[in-house]
Order: structure tokens, then C-alpha cells, then sequence
């Protein structure tokens, strides 16, 4: 018993040293909800799902005052579906998020590993689905990334300290191709401005021959499409007037020769393989009203044009996605929330299989031109 003791006595010592050196916080989300599509594939369906608002989660980060003002950092979250319990991000384990850096209170900070990019940093807050909403409210396909459908393998990455209410940062995702460096290389650059109710941001992101090898910066299991070259362009801005905040977000993702990627995919042209480009230029409106402290209400509108080209034709679809929510805080951690998602399908679908409506989160493709999603979930923050 006395050796027990001993032993204890020891780790615990251990443990206050390391914890005097080192600030460690555990923490994370539970995102649990059922949805309720009207059409998937012609048919009506009812699901448990998890992570809509915000991914379910685990996560460890820390920081190590070195002296100076500069310190070490660390991040390493996970992400995992609470109602099976299985791991998220094609099964990684730190798949949200695994990096480790330096950072100083003058010169900003510098992280290295798996990452979030520019677009994820700077437009997506500017964005309902990348604040306040999530998956449901995405722009089809989350062809911009600002629900961070995909992270930044293999990634250096620098944030700049506040200038007064301006910031800006960039990315270098490294291909680790022997013989050929632009292989599965990404590149992001972006910045913001905060001061007093206004918001504004801009995010530029490119991906070169995304996912074409099991390394580099995106892997074939992570990507949202494949494609010889991806590149995201976005600028929003949010304005706060007493309760009220109001949003406008655009960007624009521009694909050169995809081949695949997202499921929804194969709907764009009648082979994947005929299809020469893909643009889709997204256009949100977005309205969000603090009731009490306890409750908000939101609304979204997002406007989608879409223009392709392929070997039998050209076709211009266009999204019309409309999304409303309501938020009940019962504490500080833990609230329940009610989503409604409509979208309709339509424009020049010449040459194309494209009348099919899919919101991203649905229980599948919708059998005709329009789909509704409904969503009820209490989320737990720790």
C-alpha cells in the first residue's frame, strides 16, 4: 500500500509540473438529431443523424509559454457520428483537425499538419452555414468549402495578429510527389476585417489534380470533387444592427476536367467523364434576429448558377435553396433547434440527366426537381 502511495504521489507531482508549463483543454461537441426527407429517390425517409449544426466532436489543444510572448501550440480533434459511434473524415482518427505550431504575440503564428484553409477561416463565419446553421443551409454540393466539407493534408499555415480589426493568413499544402511538386498541391491566402457590427472577409483557394494520389495535401476519401485543377474564390460581409445581423456572401469555384468526387456528381453530364469544366457562382443572403439571450432565429437564401461544358453540350442550372432555423438555449452548453431546408432545381439543362434537387445532408437524391429536408437535434457543448 505504502508503494501504491508513493507511486501516486509521484504522478500527481508529474502532472502539476506539467500542467504549470503546459495549458491543456478538453473539449467537444454533441450534434444529435432526427431528419426528415420528403424525396430521396422518390421516397419519404426518417434518419438519426449526427453533426448538423456543428460536427460532433472530440478535441485535446494546449499551449506551452516558451517566453517572450512566444508560446507552442497544439491541436488534435476528432471527429465521430454520435448515433453509431463510428469515426468521421473516412475514419481518422484527429480527422477534423492534427497540427502542431509556434506562436507570438507580435508576429503572428505558424502551424504545421492537417488544417483548415482560407475559405474555412475567412468566409465561411460570413456564411449561415459556416456560423450559425450548418450542413443543411450549404451551398449545393458545399462546392465552396465553407462547411469545411474537406481539410488541408500536409499543410503549412501562418494567422497574422490582430491589426487593429485586421487580419490575414495563407496556406501551403505540400503534394509530396516525387518528380512533380504541383501534383495534389494547395495553395489559400486570405483576410478580414472586424470592427464594431461589421464583418467582412476574403478567401482565395486552389487545388492542383486533387486527389490524385493517396498523399499530398487532399486525399481521393476527403476531397468534395476530383478534379485536374480547383480553384474558390469568396468575399462576404455581416452587419449587426442591434439584435438583428445581416449577411452577403458570394464566391465561386471554378473546375477544370472533374471526374468525380461527390456522389452528386455523376447528375452533371451523362458520363463524368464528358464533362470539360464546371463553374458554380453562389450568391447568399443571410439573416439571423437574437429574440433573448436564450433565442435566435435565422434565415438563408443562397441563388446558384451553375454553367458546364461537356462533349454533348453545355448546360446553365441554377439552385434556388431557402433554409430556416430556430435556436433555444436551455444553458450556456446545451440547446435544441429546429431546421427547414427547400431547394429547387432549374435553368438550361440541355445535354445534361441535371433536374434532380439535393440538399447536402438529404437522405439521398431527390426523384424530381425539388426536396425538403426537416431537422429537430439538441446539441451539447463540453
Amino acid at each position: 500500500m505504502k508503494k501504491v502511495v508513493l507511486v501516486a504521489g509521484l504522478l500527481s507531482g508529474v502532472a502539476g509540473m506539467a500542467q504549470a508549463q503546459t495549458n491543456v483543454t478538453i473539449y467537444g461537441i454533441v450534434d444529435l438529431g432526427i431528419n426528415y426527407t420528403n424525396n430521396d429517390g422518390g421516397k419519404k425517409i426518417v434518419q438519426m443523424e449526427s453533426g448538423y449544426a456543428q460536427g460532433s466532436r472530440l478535441g485535446f489543444k494546449g499551449r506551452e509559454d516558451l517566453g517572450d510572448g512566444l508560446s507552442a501550440v497544439f491541436q488534435l480533434e476528432n471527429g465521430f457520428a454520435a448515433d453509431t459511434g463510428k469515426l468521421g473524415q473516412g475514419g481518422l482518427l484527429f480527422g477534423r483537425q492534427a497540427l502542431v505550431g509556434l506562436s507570438s504575440k507580435t508576429a503572428g503564428t505558424v502551424t504545421m499538419g492537417r488544417q483548415y484553409d482560407s475559405m474555412v477561416d475567412f468566409i465561411g463565419p460570413l456564411t449561415s452555414n459556416g456560423n450559425w446553421s450548418g450542413y443543411l443551409f450549404s451551398h449545393p454540393l458545399d462546392n465552396d468549402n465553407t462547411d469545411n466539407s474537406f481539410r488541408i493534408n500536409n499543410s503549412v499555415k501562418y494567422a497574422s495578429p490582430n491589426f487593429g480589426g485586421f487580419t490575414f493568413g495563407g496556406l501551403y499544402g505540400l503534394g509530396e510527389t516525387a518528380g512533380d511538386s504541383s501534383r495534389n498541391r494547395t495553395y489559400s491566402l486570405g483576410a478580414g476585417y472586424v470592427n464594431g457590427p461589421l464583418s467582412a472577409g476574403l478567401g482565395y483557394l486552389n487545388l492542383n489534380r486533387t486527389g490524385s494520389s493517396a498523399s499530398g495535401s487532399i486525399t481521393p476519401t476527403d476531397a468534395n470533387f476530383l478534379a485536374d485543377k480547383q480553384k474558390i474564390f469568396g468575399a462576404g460581409i455581416n452587419y449587426t444592427l442591434g439584435a438583428t445581423t445581416l449577411g452577403f456572401v458570394y464566391t465561386n469555384t471554378n473546375l477544370t476536367n472533374p471526374t468525380g468526387g461527390n456522389a452528386y456528381i455523376s447528375s452533371f453530364a451523362p458520363a463524368v467523364g464528358s464533362l470539360n469544366s464546371l463553374k458554380l457562382s453562389n450568391y447568399e443572403i443571410n439573416a439571423k434576429y437574437q429574440f433573448t439571450p436564450a433565442f435566435f432565429a435565422g434565415a438563408m437564401f443562397t441563388y446558384t448558377q451553375g454553367k458546364y461544358d461537356t462533349t454533348v453540350g453545355n448546360a446553365k442550372p441554377k439552385w434556388s435553396t431557402l433554409g430556416l432555423m430556430a435556436d433555444y438555449n436551455f444553458s450556456k452548453r446545451t440547446d435544441v433547434y429546429l431546421q427547414g431546408v427547400y431547394q429547387k432545381v432549374g435553368g438550361d439543362l440541355t445535354g445534361s440527366s441535371l433536374d434532380q434537387a439535393y440538399i447536402p445532408g438529404a437522405g439521398g437524391v431527390s426523384d424530381n426537381d425539388k426536396q425538403v429536408v426537416f431537422r429537430v437535434a439538441l446539441r451539447h457543448k463540453f
